[in-house]
């Protein structure tokens, strides 16, 4: 078939996406939630993941999940899995912006977002999800200096990976990688993976607005 250099233009100029391959990812959107305390000063909510879930039990996260199908909008998910496990009705979730976008080696796009929720002792957790909650001064997280580690990556093919049809073959230089991992640690919790990456980018940007 032969090549139409103007529709292939159009089209080129037309399209939007900016992922390679996006429909292989899982995708997923968190919320920073934040509450202002009686003082007036501005708090982040964690929640411990209940201990019974499959993925991830007992460790720190921010509400959030898997979008509900590819036409919900990663800002709605945040809202929405937002209120289902601190039952919250949606209008109580104030969504003040986007955060950006995190692509996990895990193949997952994570989405997120930083909204307003009102104080702690209206929340209603769901003990489907959420073992318990808890929040940290932001002033106090400003402070934290997070401990930075690293993950080596290295390239494992399955057995039956066609050595043959590339160069070197099975002594083919695959590239390695070293991922960084985030830890910030408060009163005995220990805060890590996307969580942390999260929070970490989150933090720089309210530095960002106090220059």
């Amino acid at each position: 078939m032969p090549i139409d250099e103007a529709r292939l233009k159009s089209v080129l100029s037309s399209n939007k996406r900016t992922i390679i391959n996006s429909d292989m990812f899982a995708r997923s959107a968190v919320l920073v939630p934040l509450i202002k305390s009686d003082t007036g000063s501005w708090e982040i909510l964690f929640q411990v993941r209940a201990s019974h879930l499959k993925r991830q039990p007992g460790e720190i996260c921010f509400p959030g999940g898997t979008l509900d199908s590819p036409q919900e909008s990663p800002r709605r998910a945040a809202r929405r899995e937002t209120c289902e496990e601190l039952g919250l009705r949606p209008e109580e979730v104030y969504m003040w912006g986007r955060l950006g976008l995190l692509i996990s080696l895990f193949n997952m796009l994570l989405f997120s977002f930083v909204g307003k929720i009102p104080p702690i002792e209206r929340l209603n957790p769901s003990a489907a999800e959420v073992a318990a909650v808890f929040t940290v001064p932001i002033e106090r997280l400003l402070r934290l200096e997070p401990e930075i580690h690293y993950v080596h990556l290295t390239a494992s093919p399955g057995k039956n990976f066609p050595y043959h049809k590339i160069p070197g073959g099975r002594d083919y230089p695959w590239h390695t990688g070293v991922v960084e991992e985030v830890f910030y640690e408060v009163d005995g919790h220990i805060i890590w993976g996307l969580t942390a990456r999260v929070l970490q980018y989150f933090l720089a940007l309210v530095r960002k607005s106090q220059l």
